[in-house]
């Protein structure tokens, strides 16, 4: 009677495997919800990935979360050390990282100003100074990578474990613009030599290691390596009850009613899961464009497709989904399943939780 993800374990862990061998110097990314599977889960893989160094030929000496409350998950069930994605302020629960901690944790500085700021409160911070890219969300200008070095100098510098750059999707090439930012990171005199991708290709993480042979490119990877395998992940809910109605018949809670004959299906999985919820795609092809003004015109009719399959057709929401249910219309004529039978569901793992995770 739950939301569930099915994890084919041979499969996923082969994969992870090989994602890592492909990938020297591999950061995993653990932030967020998991990926659907929880940050505790796949910290504790990461460990297991570095247990298998021998075979990949990597070690995973380093994991990264999304934000400063995410640490103590991530670092209870791995060894290593951990970096925080979001850039380092002067508040919040940035500065209230366990003693226990710390010595493990790696930051991310964004600005000029809070380098010097997190010197002056923790002289034995290690950190990342994060560039501007053309994302233009956070970072630091070639301007700002100068003043650092020279401001701070190499005393100050000391905990300094590279620069980091967070690269936009649907880009033909990054090569251009990661080069131009490692020919700043150069220029500044920084003593640093290793630099932090996101959203590299293999072909591009190879060219820039023939490129910059002196420097270690160390990439990281969430979706790619914990979501790559998509034909190991089958996600499901149960059908919880089936009740027969008759064109007109009035039903759930806003009293509306059977557009036809068919049955109403109650099943597992609702907004509290994420179901039904939905975020820019930021596709703005045509094909896109065509699917929303479908979607709307459906909406006008009360009938919304939604993400759950039987019998490999996505079936139509009935109503909008409920907290963690849903209500489904099957139209006369098509297979009624049994209550407690599995239907799949087609979702958004990183919007998604899950009530529980198989992997066999």
């Amino acid at each position: 009677m739950s939301l569930v993800l099915h994890v084919d374990g041979e499969r996923w862990r082969r994969h992870l495997l090989e994602t890592v061998a492909a990938r020297p110097g591999i950061v995993p990314v653990t932030k967020g919800n998991g990926y659907g599977f929880g940050i505790g889960r796949l910290a504790r893989r990461c460990a297991w990935l570095d247990e298998h160094a021998e075979q990949t030929g990597t070690r995973i000496d380093m994991v990264s979360v999304g934000t400063y409350l995410e640490i103590p998950e991530a670092a209870t069930r791995f060894d290593g050390d951990v970096l925080v994605l979001t850039p380092w302020r002067p508040l919040g629960a940035a500065l209230d990282v366990p003693e226990t901690l710390s010595p493990r944790v790696i930051h991310t500085v964004s600005r000029l100003a809070d380098v010097a700021d997190l010197l002056e409160r923790s002289p034995d911070a290690r950190f990342v100074l994060e560039q501007l890219t053309s994302m233009r969300r956070h970072g630091m200008t070639r301007r700002d990578l100068l003043a650092a070095a020279n401001d701070l100098g190499e005393r100050r510098l000391s905990g300094l474990v590279g620069v980091a750059m967070h690269l936009p999707l649907n880009v033909s090439s990054h090569l251009g613009e990661v080069e131009r930012l490692i020919n700043d990171l150069v220029a500044s005199g920084l003593p640093t030599r290793t630099v932090f991708v996101s959203h590299l290709t293999l072909g591009e993480m190879a060219r820039l290691r023939t490129t910059y042979p002196d420097f270690t490119i160390r990439p990281r990877v969430g979706t790619e390596l914990w979501l790559g395998e998509r034909a190991a992940l089958r996600v499901t809910a149960t059908v919880l009850d089936v009740h027969p109605l008759e064109r007109g018949e009035a039903f759930g809670y806003r009293g509306r009613s059977m557009p036809k004959s068919g049955h109403l299906l109650i099943v597992s999985g609702g907004t509290a899961h994420g179901i039904g919820l939905e975020a820019p795609t930021g596709d703005q092809s045509l094909r896109s464009r065509a699917a929303t003004i479908a979607r709307s015109g459906m909406d006008v009719v009360g009938l919304v497709r939604s993400p759950f399959s039987i019998d490999g057709k996505q079936r139509l929401f009935a109503e909008p989904p409920h907290m963690q249910a849903s209500m489904l219309f099957l139209p006369s004529g098509a297979r009624v399943p049994d209550v407690g039978e599995a239907i799949d569901v087609r979702v958004r793992f990183t919007a998604t939780s899950f009530d529980r995770v198989d992997i066999t």
